[in-house]
């Protein structure tokens, strides 16, 4: 697809981005593509933007579709778009709006990467050590972006275009582009690490560029099989500092829009696992659900709370746990020391306070077999009740080889999504759809 972004609308402290084509009412007042491209001003305010982006429209839509998609959330509106999710299989078509939202705003926050990526270095004005942050936060986001498409997606894009349709490639390829840009980050900030002026106009004192990095470093080579360099990037992370999301009642917190305003989806009673698979005593319960609950068409629902909770409530870019059982799920891949794996299980498992962001199990330590087949099934379940609504579940289905449609939609009702039919319509290249 060829995609034009429009910056006019874009200030410091929020961002409304318009793709596709400009707005017929034009504010006179507003900055040029030119001034936010080519000042200093603009370069920081499109850097605010871009993260701004991904943590609203952005996070809007990778923690709702893959998260109904993974059976994690159940569609209960009567709206079209929400059955069809909701139905997945042969019934999810490629006019399905919330598939479109997805990918468009992935493509969106490229673009506005992109922009920073080719442009910053140019702006005289930015000194080195406020270019280096604004450089590998683009790089990250871009990142970031191109790992959720390759998670929903056979194939996609590694770029946007606004001149000529985009080139798909397949998701291994995607994958291995994003670990590059993240390496392109990485070394960006240890050769000159970002200034003070860069935390202070750019991301803020909750959003730590540099564990973020590594910790996205781990968790794209993971689903990319590259558990070596997974484990050395999650081996670099300080657990002791977080990385967070921040909203504002002018920029609110979208999971709570989505899942206590609109309330067209529920989350699925359990984590949404079946019987036998899921902690029964599991603390993360509460934290992650409150009452009412309901049964909707035969299926267990209840309330959301955990980052949810209300319009500024913030949302970690990565939880502390998540590094654990990376590092426990990339030992075992590795064949390494099984029992180093199941103590850091067991730092998930019994952990009773101390979490950062309160995401406390408080259960018995593992007591399975010490093999590798029962930890990695392990490790999924420690998954699915600790990152429940972070997306990243339905990815972890395919990694763990779990049932799979048509035959079995416990866990998932797709493979991988069709492509858009808007994408079909202006760009030749787009692939044959998946059968499910």
């Amino acid at each position: 697809m060829k995609r034009k972004i429009n910056y006019k609308y874009i200030i410091v402290a929020l961002t409304f981005i318009v793709s596709s084509c400009k707005l017929n009412q034009v504010n006179p007042n507003a900055a040029t593509d030119q001034q936010i491209l080519t000042t200093r001003a603009g370069i920081i305010a499109l850097s605010v933007g871009l993260r701004q982006y991904y943590s609203t429209t952005g996070l809007a839509n990778i923690m709702l579709t893959p998260d109904v998609t993974a059976r994690e959330v159940k569609g209960i509106a009567t709206f079209t778009n929400t059955l069809e999710v909701e139905a997945g299989g042969t019934a999810l078509p490629t006019v399905n709006g919330n598939i479109l939202a997805y990918w468009t705003s992935m493509q969106t926050e490229m673009g506005m990467c992109e922009s920073i990526i080719t442009n910053a270095p140019k702006v005289a004005t930015v000194e080195p050590a406020l270019l280096s942050g604004i450089m590998a936060q683009a790089y990250l986001f871009k990142a970031m972006s191109l790992a959720e498409l390759a998670m929903a997606f056979e194939q996609a894009n590694i770029a946007t275009s606004i001149t000529d349709p985009v080139k798909f490639v397949p998701r291994a390829q995607v994958f291995a582009e994003a670990i590059r840009l993240l390496d392109l980050g990485i070394t960006t900030i240890t050769a000159t690490p970002p200034s003070a002026t860069f935390t202070t106009a750019v991301t803020g004192p909750e959003f730590d560029l540099k564990n973020t990095l590594y910790a996205m470093e781990a968790r794209i080579n993971l689903m990319a099989g590259n558990n070596q360099k997974a484990l050395d990037n999650a081996n670099l992370i300080d657990l002791t500092k977080t990385s967070k999301f921040t909203y504002t009642t002018l920029s609110p917190n979208p999971l709570y829009t989505l899942y206590n305003v609109t309330i067209s989806y529920r989350p699925r009673d359990n984590f949404g696992l079946p019987a036998g698979l899921y902690d029964t005593g599991d603390l993360r319960y509460n934290f992650y659900f409150t009452t009412p609950k309901a049964v909707i068409n035969t299926d267990p629902v209840v309330s959301m709370a955990g980052f949810a909770t209300s319009q500024t409530t913030s949302i970690p870019v990565y939880l502390t746990d998540e590094i654990k059982l990376i590092q426990a799920e990339a030992t075992v891949r590795l064949g390494g020391d099984l029992n180093a794996a199941v103590t850091l299980i067991n730092a998930v498992r019994t952990q009773t306070t101390g979490d950062p962001f309160g995401v406390n199990a408080g259960l018995p330590a593992y007591s399975g077999a010490i093999a590798t087949d029962a930890l990695l099934a392990e490790i999924y379940k420690q998954r699915c009740e600790e990152l429940y609504l972070s997306g990243l579940k339905w990815e972890d289905t395919r990694r763990f080889n779990r049932p799979a449609p048509p035959a079995n939609t416990t866990e998932r009702n797709r493979i991988f999504y069709p492509y858009p039919t808007q994408e079909r319509i202006v760009n030749p290249n787009t692939p044959v759809d998946p059968a499910i």
